[in-house]
């Protein structure tokens, strides 16, 4: 297991380097205004970038392991750690950290690593059909965060994307990621409440093909709860400028969903 991960750790720290030394030779066989230049002479790009690569080394500043441990798992797995630490000994060496490890640390036990990252999102499973939000809320959150006694400086991440849960009588179907346009339909779906939605026809979405009759539930964290969220952490955990505030998924969808200035004060509470 060790040599695997650290032969993976080395194969994305090559890719990255390769694309770094592309990059260095490109500025270099090509400069700015190169085409200005009334003798410019090309130089091999290949030849460049070769000893642009050889300069580089695979050092990584931060490397994050994730992994949901258990009691019965939690031995070998920070055995791990502790070799990769040995193997990666520049490198920051972060674990992710599930909100039941945070509340039962003397069970869990604290990774030895230099940080955690607390990940305050998926906090109940999204194919339970009484679930409100598997997301999370923020009183479900409360009940996590009960201490502030955590015996490892802790990075924070919190919910900003959405999804739908499908469901055939109570029977979970599969999570929808692309549900936007299906629930502007209003001939293909039906509203029966502000989260919820039955399907009035057969509909193949992505991967997951839907009967009429079937549920779908949307799941998204509100600004109101978020921020309701970001008070709970502040209030348990220590923020300081050192400390790490990660939004997932922070991809082009959920921006434009939550809007960058919300996002901003979002930021602007840590």
């Amino acid at each position: 297991m060790l040599a695997r991960m650290a032969r993976r750790i080395g194969q994305i720290g090559k890719r990255m380097n390769d694309r770094k030394a592309e990059s260095n030779a490109y500025n270099i066989v090509y400069p700015k205004d190169y085409y200005k230049q009334k003798d410019f002479k090309a130089l091999d790009y290949d030849s460049v970038k070769k000893a642009e690569s050889a300069k580089l080394k695979v050092d990584f500043k931060e490397i994050l392991i994730d992994c949901d441990w258990t009691e019965k798992s939690q031995k070998n797995y920070f055995y791990l750690l502790k070799q990769i630490k040995k193997q990666f000994p520049s490198s920051k060496l972060v674990a992710t950290i599930r909100l039941w490890q945070y509340k039962y640390a003397t069970k869990a036990g604290i990774p030895p690593v230099d940080r955690g990252l607390l990940m305050c999102y998926n906090i109940t499973k999204p194919d339970d059909f009484q679930t409100k939000n598997s997301i999370g809320t923020s009183e479900e959150l409360a009940q996590y965060i009960t201490h502030s006694d955590y015996k490892l400086k802790l990075d924070i991440a919190l919910p900003l994307y959405s999804w739908a849960v499908a469901f055939r009588g109570n029977q979970f179907k599969g999570i929808l990621s692309e549900y936007d346009q299906l629930i502007k339909d209003t001939i293909k779906v039906k509203k029966t409440s502000d989260s919820k939605y039955v399907l009035q026809d057969d509909v193949l979405i992505g991967q997951t093909y839907l009967r009429n009759g079937d549920e779908i539930r949307i799941e998204k964290i509100s600004d109101n709860e978020l921020d309701k969220m970001i008070s709970i952490v502040k209030n348990k955990i220590q923020i300081d400028n050192d400390t790490k505030v990660t939004f997932f998924s922070f991809d082009k969808k959920y921006i434009n969903d939550y809007g960058t200035e919300n996002i901003s004060n979002f930021y602007a509470c840590f």
